[in-house]
């Protein structure tokens, strides 16, 4: 006896609407829909209940950090097929969520986002919010200069000024499309006074500047990593992402000039991701310290400057 041939997503959609009452109803369909049509995660949450809680509490305009009130909340046939419809974009178009919404969050900050740049995830953003840095910087108050080289969206720079209150940042990076984004975001956190933006490639747009803390969130995905990335990963940057045959093109040029732009007793936080291997292999006679973050234990080296190489 063969099987029935599945239904549509048009059609489960239009079925599922006339079923649906609560939130609870719409996050349930949500997370069985994320799941069939498999979608990848990573661009803010990791899992499909999470995905779900985000999309529908964010389509309905409620509190994106209050669930529970909410969840058996009485929902209007509008607001439904709109919550619907919204779940069917996210499945069809494969964007990243945070993409969709035009927002992103981080370390509990909103970000403005859109394809300009990543999205806001760098795994710095969680040392900068702990007391890992303690042991290297044991008096915040005394980070004078921060640079977030290949900034993107800012999100790092943002977050730094946030952490160093004494602190000028610079956010440099190649892209004057992220720039801009940047600067959207620079101005919703009200931080124009303290963070500003270069445009150029790497060290070259600094012109000799010195700084007590350097981070890094450069490209760095390895040539075979970036032929296998999931759809969601494709619609960003790819001059954001791709790093070379071994994901080290652009991290060989940083580690080469750093020394010069740090001041004495400075630290840079490079994030390789899931290229450890890679990275251990090109730098083995580099002396440096893994930082454990929630997204591995390998995943952001601190690099002294006196660790580094000499120009």
């Amino acid at each position: 006896m063969s099987r029935p041939k599945p239904r549509p997503p048009v059609a489960q959609a239009a079925e599922a609407a006339t079923t649906m009452q609560s939130v609870r109803d719409l996050i349930r369909y949500a997370v069985s829909r994320l799941q069939a049509a498999q979608v990848s995660f990573g661009h803010g949450t990791d899992n499909a209940w999470d995905e779900a809680v985000w999309l529908v509490l964010w389509s309905l305009h409620l509190p994106l950090d209050r669930l529970d009130p909410m969840l058996d909340a009485r929902l209007a046939p509008s607001e439904i097929a709109a919550t619907i419809a919204f779940i069917e974009q996210r499945c069809t178009e494969r964007l990243p969520l945070a993409y969709l919404t035009g927002e992103a969050w981080l370390r509990g900050e909103r970000f403005l986002c859109d394809a300009r740049a990543l999205v806001p995830r760098s795994p710095i953003a969680d040392l900068l919010d702990s007391d890992a840095l303690e042991p290297w910087l044991p008096d915040t108050g005394d980070i004078g200069t921060v640079l977030d080289l290949c900034t993107g969206g800012a999100s790092l720079a943002i977050l730094a000024a946030h952490r160093f209150g004494r602190a000028r940042v610079i956010g440099s990076d190649l892209s004057a499309d992220a720039l801009g984004l940047a600067a959207e975001n620079i101005a919703l956190h009200r931080l124009a006074d303290r963070v500003s933006l270069r445009q150029g490639s790497l060290w070259s747009p600094l012109e000799g500047g010195r700084f007590d803390l350097v981070l890094c969130n450069p490209p760095y995905v390895n040539a075979a990593s970036m032929a296998e990335l999931p759809a969601e990963f494709r619609h960003e940057p790819v001059g954001a992402l791709a790093g070379g045959s071994d994901g080290m093109d652009l991290i060989r040029q940083i580690v080469a000039g750093a020394r010069v732009h740090l001041n004495p007793g400075g630290l840079m936080l490079l994030e390789v991701g899931h290229e450890a291997a890679h990275f251990e292999a090109a730098f083995a006679q580099l002396e440096f310290i893994w930082l454990p973050t929630a997204s591995g234990d390998t995943s952001v080296a601190l690099i002294e400057r006196d660790a580094l190489p000499q120009a």
